[in-house]
């Protein structure tokens, strides 16, 4: 289960994830991303009550970078342990913008 919200403003979209980002989710956060993101040049994902990500999740995060890297932006807050170790091991770390 996946609760997403995300507020959009002035070409700045901040997307709040609450649970599992998981194969299951993964396509919702996708296609949400894909219709929001025309005209944003600031993308901040906060994942403070993001409790699990998965290859999939991955997958979607970095679609979003190689997006936001050609028209602004993209952060990522909040990060709890068990998450920024999947981003450690996958490498992740070296790709995505972690605050």
């Amino acid at each position: 289960m996946l609760n997403i919200s995300k507020t959009i403003d002035n070409g700045k979209a901040v997307y709040t994830l609450k649970g599992r980002l998981d194969t299951v989710t993964a396509p919702e956060l996708e296609n949400d991303l894909k219709d929001a993101l025309a005209g944003i040049t600031s993308l901040t994902m906060d994942f403070a009550e993001l409790e699990y990500i998965s290859s999939a999740g991955l997958r979607v995060l970095l679609s979003a970078q190689k997006t936001m890297n050609k028209q602004g932006e993209m952060k990522i807050i909040h990060v709890n342990d068990t998450i920024m170790e999947i981003f450690e091991v996958t490498g992740f770390v070296d790709i995505l913008t972690i605050e």
